[in-house]
């Protein structure tokens, strides 16, 4: 019970402490305080009008008669409890939890917990009904003779109707304050209440569900977490003195906190260890052996969210709760998943593979220092199920800025705890490329692909875009020397920006965003719509690392697209399944396009491409692509295996931190790209990830490489250079 209730209204413990010498002013504020309670009492008895068998037992069938039924949540409320969420091999990630509790079956608690309880609490329990009347008149006469209220008639029944009431009023001030409101007409519903219970159910389930729903102190609710708290083990597994703590708590946490006032703490002990015996519950000999213990504390500190995960796996942990809250697998609005997650009593079991975990995060963590003014972020996906099997990056999960913590998960978009998320420059391209042999042209496709050109009209969803700047906006390409023609696989090796904007020319933007939609590419990160603009092959639209690395996933997996899943199972803690979020998988585009894909994928990596040097242990079939936005201000890589899928992201938390003339992970850089940034990361994690694993290879296409061109003629003019240059995002 809670300490700031009347003493009457407590328990029926004749053990309190004994009054202070007061002045006369005080023993008449203690009178006036008596003869409240007797009121109160008084009225209570007569309210009820109860018969005279009520002087022996009170009970409950005679005089509940009458009384309409009271609702299932008093006989079994649906206490809130902690949350269990697991890794893929069933190793604790984290504990949340609004009230910290897990609920216990009678045979999963200490006898002495439940003995001890009673006996200190409510001595008479199995003996009289709702009201203990001779606890009543005991506790009258006890005040009157020391001119106090500090004896208390409440019995068990009674306590545990007003703890079920202050549970349901949840985190709701205006309702706890309701709920522990100190008048005769609450005392009076409350009562009504214990009497209905004490005939629907028995004694024992009135008990279990009591040591269920108290609060212990320090955060701690029901006694398995008490046990937990105080003395760090089952509650099944209490000694007679450890149990006779916890249950000393109940009258008031504080005073008799353990850990604060461990004296204190332990004289109550004693008192409990005394009503066990004098119930005949233990011997004098186990008595005696329990008061000589000492209070033997193994205090665990409260472990309470994501925040307390474990290896990294904060944002990961976050990222469940998000997919809990925002699933309508969980509730059809969003309130009804709110209860959902606080109610809690769940094992969720994911998807996170904790060795690819740690290979993401000793992979981010070793290229990028914390301190460091850009950061990086990594997930990886298994291609064909959608699992997301590691999410990392560089800043830790936590509220301490001076400490570089944060609580934005740069690996998601914004809806799910993330950012507005960032340009994942050329890793778009590819995008581009199967919206293009989606549309029938050849994987040999060739452009002229100039060094520049304008943006030319492009036909739109709605419309047609043209290009009205003034003077017109043009698109390079990275180097002076980059001029076609090209085929795709050339074009894609180079990055080639100019490539791809006639590509997309060709086929208009609307293809392009329709195939960004079958690759889960709905929206920005942000949640603002895409926008169809030539730049979008470029990569313009700021996405999440999770969104890339499931579109590289769906390449790997002969273009069939798995929505991202967080989730494998979960149950509650009593073992009943929960229903948890479908897989949702679909063909994206054809098994012939996912080879061409694969082909030019790897194409990067080969010795020409921008992603030479990426090559992985064991001479991995590998397919990639690399990017970096407009000013260096955010650089990726994404790439596969036929097994993982992975997109690393390096730059700055806000995106405002040009990569030139930066020092990073102690190293000086003069300018950074996909290959030497984030590359670095993702060879790093894709090589610990995969070792072990089996060689797979990709499924591939046979391009032909062009005919050999003619050297040009040096009589040739050059390209004029236009005289405006867009925000491009570049290899």
């Amino acid at each position: 019970m809670s300490s700031n209730l009347p003493p009457i209204w407590r328990s029926t413990d004749d053990t309190a402490l004994p009054p202070a010498r007061t002045s006369p002013l005080r023993l008449a504020r203690h009178g006036a305080t008596f003869l409240g309670v007797s009121v109160v009492s008084g009225a209570l008895l007569a309210g009820m009008a109860l018969p005279a068998a009520g002087a022996i037992g009170l009970t409950a069938k005679d005089t509940a008669e009458g009384f309409e039924n009271i609702p299932d949540d008093f006989k079994t409320p649906p206490l809130t409890q902690a949350t269990q969420i697991f890794d893929a091999k069933g190793q604790l990630i984290a504990k949340v939890y609004e009230r910290d509790r897990t609920v216990l079956t009678p045979d999963q608690m200490s006898p002495y917990m439940r003995q001890a309880q009673v006996n200190i609490e409510d001595a008479r329990f199995y003996e009289h009904g709702a009201v203990d009347l001779k606890g009543v008149l005991r506790a009258l006469g006890k005040n009157a003779e020391s001119g106090t209220a500090s004896q208390g008639a409440s019995t068990l029944t009674q306590q545990y109707v007003k703890n079920v009431n202050v549970e349901k009023a949840g985190d709701d001030p205006v309702a706890v304050r309701e709920a522990q409101r100190k008048t005769l007409g609450r005392k009076i519903q409350e009562l009504k209440v214990a009497i209905k219970l004490e005939e629907e159910l028995t004694k024992d389930q009135i008990l279990t569900n009591y040591l269920n729903i108290t609060y212990y102190g320090n955060g701690a609710y029901g006694v398995e977490a008490a046990s937990q708290r105080y003395f760090s083990k089952s509650n099944k597994d209490l000694t007679v003195a450890e149990a006779a703590t916890l249950a000393g708590l109940v009258q008031n946490p504080t005073a008799y906190d353990p850990k604060l006032h461990p004296q204190a703490a332990q004289t109550r002990r004693n008192v409990v260890i005394d009503k066990m015996l004098e119930a005949g519950h233990i011997t004098a000999d186990q008595a005696k052996e329990a008061k000589a213990a000492p209070l033997g504390l193994r205090y665990k500190e409260p472990q309470n969210g994501c925040i307390t995960a474990n290896a990294g796996m904060g944002f990961f942990c976050d990222y469940v709760r998000h997919v809990v809250k925002q699933d309508p697998a969980f509730g059809k609005t969003a309130a009804e998943r709110k209860e959902f997650w606080d109610r809690g009593g769940l094992n969720i079991h994911t998807t996170l593979d904790p060795d690819k975990q740690a290979a993401a995060q000793n992979a981010v963590s070793g290229n990028v220092r914390v301190t460091d003014s850009v950061s990086a972020a990594a997930t990886m996906i298994e291609p064909g199920t959608g699992k997301i099997l590691a999410m990392a990056q560089t800043r830790p999960y936590g509220l301490l800025t001076d400490k570089n913590q944060t609580m934005v998960n740069l690996n998601v978009d914004k809806a799910m705890g993330g950012g507005n998320g960032f340009q994942p420059g050329s890793t778009f391209k590819p995008v581009v490329a199967a919206a293009a042999l989606e549309a029938g042209l050849p994987p040999t496709q060739e452009y002229a692909s100039p060094n520049r050109m304008e943006y030319p009209t492009m036909k739109t969803c709605e419309g047609t875009w043209k290009n009205e700047a003034r003077p017109k906006t043009v698109v390079p390409n990275e180097s002076a020397n980059e001029k076609g023609p090209y085929q795709l696989k050339k074009a894609m090796a180079l990055s080639v920006n100019t490539y791809f904007v006639q590509m997309e020319q060709q086929i208009g933007l609307c293809a392009v965003k329709q195939m960004a939609n079958k690759l889960g590419i709905s929206a920005k990160a942000s949640g603002k719509p895409l926008e169809e603009v030539p730049a979008m092959a470029l990569g313009v639209e700021e996405l999440s690392p999770l969104t890339m690395a499931n579109v590289y996933a769906t390449f790997a997996a002969r273009g069939k697209y798995c929505a991202p899943v967080a989730v494998n199972r979960i149950t509650t803690v009593d073992g009943k399944d929960v229903p948890a979020p479908a897989g949702h998988c679909q063909q994206a585009f054809s098994d012939t396009t996912a080879q061409a894909i694969n082909t030019v994928l790897n194409g990067v990596t080969a010795e020409n491409g921008t992603g030479a040097a990426l090559n992985l242990e064991g001479d991995r079939q590998i397919a990639g692509k690399t990017g970096t936005s407009d000013h260096k201000k955010a650089a990726w890589f994404s790439g596969y295996t036929p097994q993982l899928a992975t997109a690393v992201w390096l730059g700055g938390p806000d995106g405002g931190v040009e990569m030139r003339d930066i020092t990073i992970n102690g190293k000086h850089r003069t300018e950074v790209f996909g290959a030497d940034g984030p590359g670095p990361i993702w060879r790093d994690a894709m090589n610990q990830a995969l070792r072990g694993a089996p060689k797979l290879p990709l499924p591939m296409a046979d391009i032909p490489d062009p005919a050999p061109k003619p050297e040009p003629n040096p009589g040739d003019a050059a390209t004029a250079p236009p005289t405006t240059t867009p925000p491009g995002p570049q290899r």
